[in-house]
């Protein structure tokens, strides 16, 4: 249905992103708890999730400082885990990419996977939409799942501040990976890509500071993405109708 004001689709932003604080918190709340477990107060914890905003980078920069790897190791590898994002800015570029600069520059602050997907998916279905409307949809994205990921964050803080010390709970973190990992394997090349990762990780495992995964991650997405090429050329070979 049409918007009719900016408000409107900031509100059905709301709507449509309300049912990610489901998948937002629980994480949110592993990791605060986590991360005062590898010795961060709950200052720390929050100024990290503030700054960062994106578990899958802010788990694998705290595995490494676990690890005690060097800081430029583990904000390269944060930054490797989070180059989806800009795919992620280049694909709403056409329809935000007029909004005023500080708009943009919020929007890219705001940006996790969440907020991508439902905004892409809007503005494709409704071309009538306005730059502001668009905008505020974006916006109301985030805004719950904000809520819930920073109070989480302070929660899991404060409960894991409260753990015995020595707890044994880093096996959470690998678990916490897979839960984020396994709903994304839907086509052919997410297994192969998957896939190529595990065994180059295996093999790469005695490279320091844990950069073998780093090596495996990039092994991976390349094999992932000649998979694809590939099936996209062999009419024979089967293949989703949106491999994305």
């Amino acid at each position: 249905m049409p918007f009719t004001t900016s408000k409107s689709a900031f509100w059905a932003g709301v709507r449509d992103g309300a049912p990610f604080i489901f998948v937002a918190g629980p994480f949110a709340l592993l990791f605060g708890v986590i991360a005062t477990e590898a010795g961060l107060s709950i200052f720390e914890v929050i100024s990290f999730s503030v700054v960062v905003i994106a578990g899958a980078a802010q788990f694998t920069a705290l595995q490494l400082m676990q690890d005690e790897a060097p800081t430029v190791i583990v904000l390269l590898s944060a930054l490797a885990v989070n180059l989806r994002v800009a795919m992620y800015s280049a694909a709403l570029t056409p329809y935000l990419g007029r909004a005023p600069l500080w708009q943009r520059a919020f929007a890219a602050y705001l940006l996790v996977d969440q907020s991508y997907a439902l905004s892409h998916a809007k503005f494709e279905a409704d071309a009538s939409m306005s730059i502001p409307q668009r905008m505020a949809y974006y916006f109301g994205t985030c805004l719950l799942v904000l809520i819930v990921w920073f109070g989480c964050s302070y929660a899991g803080a404060a409960i894991g501040t409260a753990l015995p010390v020595g707890l044994p709970i880093d096996f959470a973190l690998p678990i916490a990976f897979l839960s984020m990992v396994a709903p994304m394997m839907r086509t052919l090349p997410h297994l192969i890509a998957a896939g190529v990762a595990v065994v180059v990780a295996l093999l790469a495992v005695s490279i320091p500071y844990s950069l073998g995964l780093i090596v495996a991650g990039m092994a991976g997405m390349m094999a992932g993405a000649q998979a694809e090429v590939w099936l996209r050329a062999d009419p024979m070979l089967p293949v989703d109708e949106d491999p994305q």
